[in-house]
């Protein structure tokens, strides 16, 4: 029987990457929609060429490969250049994300993508789990992490589509505001619920 698909998501800082982490360590299948994200921009991928085309061999390191913190300064910094790169890379990485889920092989597979709302990557999945965490919590993580400004993190969390917003798609929610040992008990227990359904659903 064909594998059914979980979207999870979450805002940044959110604690997707643990959670995912978790299922991967119990036999799930994962993709990652950035690391597709990244495979569709590689070099001698035509998205690339359109990209230096748009913006100029600024957006390029010394080595051909994608700078991926001059491209975000220049879309973060105006909308209509994110919305132009949006458009462009959105469907290839839906074409990227959609082959590798068809070689899943566990009893469901999971999407991870802080924009699966605001892409539309969520028609790929039957069900939605959203982490979530408070705001400040949130940017204090992302700071510690990334070595970012608290403005620059606010800025992100601005582009991505808002708690309410992710909370009304949500199936299921996680709330990722304690430890490590509490936020994998509540994978595990997740994931023996999602072993019960078919196509997603009781």
């Amino acid at each position: 029987m064909k594998p059914w698909i979980l979207g999870l998501t979450g805002g940044i800082g959110s604690g997707k990457s643990a959670v995912a982490q978790g299922f991967i360590d119990r036999g799930v299948h994962v993709v990652d929609a950035d690391h597709a994200a990244r495979w569709v921009v590689e070099p001698g991928r035509p998205a690339l060429a359109k990209i230096v085309e748009h913006f100029g061999t600024g957006v390029l390191q010394t080595d051909g490969q994608l700078d991926r913190g001059a491209l975000r300064k220049l879309v973060f910094a105006d909308a209509e250049q994110r919305r132009w790169l949006e458009s462009l890379l959105h469907p290839l990485i839906g074409q990227e994300i959609a082959q590798v889920l068809a070689r899943a092989e566990s009893p469901y597979a999971i999407l991870v993508s802080p924009l699966l709302i605001e892409s539309g990557q969520r028609h790929l999945t039957q069900r939605v789990l959203v982490v979530d965490t408070p705001v400040e919590l949130q940017v204090q993580r992302t700071v510690a992490r990334d070595q970012s400004t608290e403005e620059q993190v606010r800025a992100i969390l601005q582009a991505q589509a808002s708690r309410e917003e992710r909370l009304r798609h949500a199936h299921d929610v996680l709330v990722n505001d304690r430890d490590m040992a509490w936020l994998d008990a509540e994978v595990g227990r997740l994931h023996s619920f999602y072993l019960t359904l078919r196509g997603g659903q009781p």
